[in-house]
């Protein structure tokens, strides 16, 4: 397939997915990165391998899952032209994604309650990775929500339709692949010890 080829229309389609694309591939390049650290990390004598990490961590898990779910709800809804259900469901999702980010929370008020931190003293080399990692993808969620509000805001003023979904897609696409990697990053942490 030629990309040069096409109506302004569909080019423009076609770069606005390749440049979601390229940032996400940049992102699993960060994450892969700090993945691999914490690994060459893990053979450091001062390496605590029996930290469990918060149960909050678990639950924020269950909200991001879900979030991705009812998101491709609303993205099948609108393409379905049920545009009610899918403003509902998308709603649902910022709902969920605000319940993650507070249990993220949660479960670093539950890490300094067992007495680790970022730094200092009573910090390790592990918990400052558990830390830094989830601390990074409570960023990206953030992105995500904004563009989530941005889906919602367009959903409203009824711009989606069967035939004109790109914003929600790529909104969707961008939000699974959030909710992919804190399930990698998760079961990364959880196994790797």
């Amino acid at each position: 397939m030629d990309l040069t080829q096409g109506t302004a229309e569909e080019k423009n389609k076609r770069a606005k997915k390749m440049m979601l694309w390229f940032g996400i591939v940049s992102l699993i390049m960060g994450f892969a990165g700090w993945t691999s650290a914490y690994i060459v990390s893990s053979k450091r004598e001062d390496w605590v391998s029996d930290l469990e990490l918060p149960s909050a961590f678990f639950f924020s898990t269950a909200m991001i899952i879900l979030s991705s779910i009812t998101y491709f709800i609303a993205r099948k809804s609108v393409s379905n032209n049920n545009q009610k259900a899918g403003t509902i469901c998308l709603l649902i999702t910022l709902g969920l994604g605000v319940t993650f980010i507070s249990l993220q929370f949660v479960g670093f008020s539950q890490m300094l309650e067992n007495g680790y931190y970022f730094t200092g003293p009573t910090s390790n080399i592990k918990m400052s990775y558990v830390f830094l990692i989830a601390a990074v993808h409570i960023a990206h969620v953030v992105a995500g929500l904004i563009s989530l509000l941005v889906v919602i805001v367009q959903q409203i003023r009824h711009k989606y339709t069967p035939d004109n979904m790109l914003g929600m897609e790529l909104g969707a696409t961008f939000w699974h692949f959030l909710d992919f990697i804190w399930v990698y990053l998760i079961l990364f942490m959880y196994f790797v010890k």
